[in-house]
């Protein structure tokens, strides 16, 4: 009789999960890092932080608004980063020196230790929203800000492109059930009055919303790129495989090539909210 081969005891290779920005990190610090930097410039100045104050920088990704807060407060000052991705982590670890790995979910500070939290284009992807804003209240001083940026919602023609092919790959179900499991409060946190009562009800004061349009110019390529570095992007690559993927980045190339100029005059409508801790 023939013998059996013998039973591996190894575990099997887990297998990566799409959700996370670990595979993308370089890129998206490299594309997506300066479409964020005027934005958190500008809600840096809003909150009016303190000199030698301390300061959270929740989602830090490559501590774009880390390394602006750490110019405001000085080098008296302490910003900190966190981020659940590691690949992050080391990509903002050249911007600000103090960074850890976290969830926003469950933050290791204590009650009442920082000055300032900021969340730039994060919150919309915390499991619970609610939850979320507890925990950054809590590592809050009383009468202290918490800093968001959120996106204003809307698509723009470029977005729409990318759409229109991504959901001829996977359908349109697909897409929408993917995106809304890994940011399923980007719409909620789009709507300025939404916001409001959001923070409100989560027991913050003073809570103000301004919405600013951002405008910026990029090549195609790096557009192209900083879509696949998206929630979209990610799922689909690990959704195809690399050699249908490879076919799919060709095919918008393709189209993007055919529809619109080389570079591209983009714009974002972006929520600038600030909101104390009585």
């Amino acid at each position: 009789m023939r013998r059996r081969p013998p039973r591996s005891s190894a575990p099997a290779a887990a297998t990566p999960d799409w959700r996370s920005y670990d595979s993308v990190a370089e890129t998206y610090e490299r594309v997506r890092a300066p479409l964020h930097a005027d934005p958190a410039a500008d809600l840096v100045r809003l909150m009016e932080l303190p000199p030698g104050g301390r300061v959270l920088d929740v989602g830090t990704g490559p501590g774009v608004a880390a390394e602006l807060a750490g110019e405001e407060v000085g080098a008296e000052g302490l910003v900190v980063g966190v981020d659940p991705s590691i690949g992050m982590l080391r990509t903002a670890i050249r911007r600000v020196p103090h960074v850890i790995q976290a969830q926003a979910l469950d933050l290791p500070f204590r009650d009442g230790v920082f000055d300032g939290v900021i969340a730039t284009f994060v919150v919309f992807f915390f499991r619970r929203y609610e939850t979320g804003l507890a925990e950054l209240s809590r590592v809050l001083r009383p009468g202290a800000e918490l800093g968001l940026t959120t996106w204003g919602g809307g698509d723009d023609a470029f977005a729409a492109t990318w759409r229109e092919i991504a959901e001829a790959y996977v359908g349109r179900d697909l897409l929408r059930d993917a995106t809304r499991q890994a940011a399923p409060w980007e719409e909620h946190f789009s709507d300025p009055g939404r916001v409001k009562e959001t923070l409100r009800d989560a027991g913050f004061r003073n809570v103000r919303v301004e919405v600013r349009t951002y405008r910026h110019t990029v090549s195609l390529e790096d557009y192209i790129a900083g879509r696949e570095t998206s929630v979209t992007g990610r799922f689909l690559r690990g959704m195809l495989g690399e050699a249908l993927w490879a076919r799919f980045h060709a095919r918008v190339t393709e189209e993007f090539r055919n529809r619109f100029p080389d570079p591209i005059g983009d714009s974002n409508d972006v929520l600038l909210t600030l909101a104390r801790k009585p």
